[in-house]
Parts: structure tokens; C-alpha cells; sequence
């Protein structure tokens, strides 16, 4: 499927799948002789995964941290740990970025708290 028809049905726009190319997510497509790209199925889902894991809060570096095991993310059961097909060592991306995200929050709730002093009689 072109382009257009592939950023549809993984819930993306074309902008997004280039993007992804661009930026290592996204293997490099199939091209038509006249350069056009062709998706199939499997790039279709693959979008989707990517798109899933952003929602969840990981940035664009994050994923590409892990672009070559996205792969494995898609099947039913992961593969056990040193198993074949799993990664070499457990992936610190997830950690890193639940560390980030608490690091965050605490310092936003410091601030909603110092705001809310402020309004607060005495």
C-alpha cells in the first residue's frame, strides 16, 4: 500500500511515517520504479507500536534506543531473558524514563505547591 493508505491504517499521516524513516524508527520502504513508497502489513503494525509506545511517554530517542528489538515488542510472549531473539541485556530505556517522569512530577508538584501557598490565607 502507498503511503497515504499506510499512515491511515496505522492511525498516522504520511508526515509521520516520513518522520519515522527519518529518524531510524522506521526501516527505509520498499519504493515503486517511480519512488513511490510501498508499506505492508508489517510496517503498518510497526507504526503502530511506535506510535503506542510515544503515547506512553517515551521520546523519539527512547524508541530509537530500541529500534532494532521492535520487532520482538510484537509478538505474543516475549522471549525469555538471554532466550533466542531477546535483547543481550535488559533495555534501560523504560527505567530511564519513569526516573525522568518522577524527577518531573515531584518538581511540578513542588511548583503547584509553592503557587498554591501563594493564593492560601495566613
Amino acid at each position: 500500500m502507498r503511503i497515504g493508505d499506510a499512515a491511515a491504517a496505522a492511525g498516522a499521516t504520511p508526515r509521520a511515517l516520513r518522520f519515522y524513516e527519518e529518524n531510524g524508527l522506521l526501516p527505509p520502504p520498499r519504493r515503486t520504479a517511480t519512488g513511490q513508497r510501498v508499506y505492508g502489513p508489517r510496517e503498518v503494525e510497526r507504526v503502530r507500536l511506535i506510535r503506542q509506545l510515544l503515547s506512553l511517554g517515551l521520546t523519539i530517542a527512547d524508541v530509537r534506543a530500541c529500534a532494532d528489538r521492535l520487532d520482538v515488542l510484537r509478538q505474543d510472549q516475549l522471549p525469555p531473558y538471554g532466550g533466542a531473539g531477546a535483547c543481550t541485556r535488559p533495555p534501560d530505556v523504560v527505567t530511564d524514563r519513569i526516573a525522568a517522569m518522577d524527577a518531573e512530577i515531584a518538581r511540578l508538584s513542588a511548583l503547584r505547591d509553592q503557587l498554591a501557598s501563594t493564593i492560601r490565607p495566613s
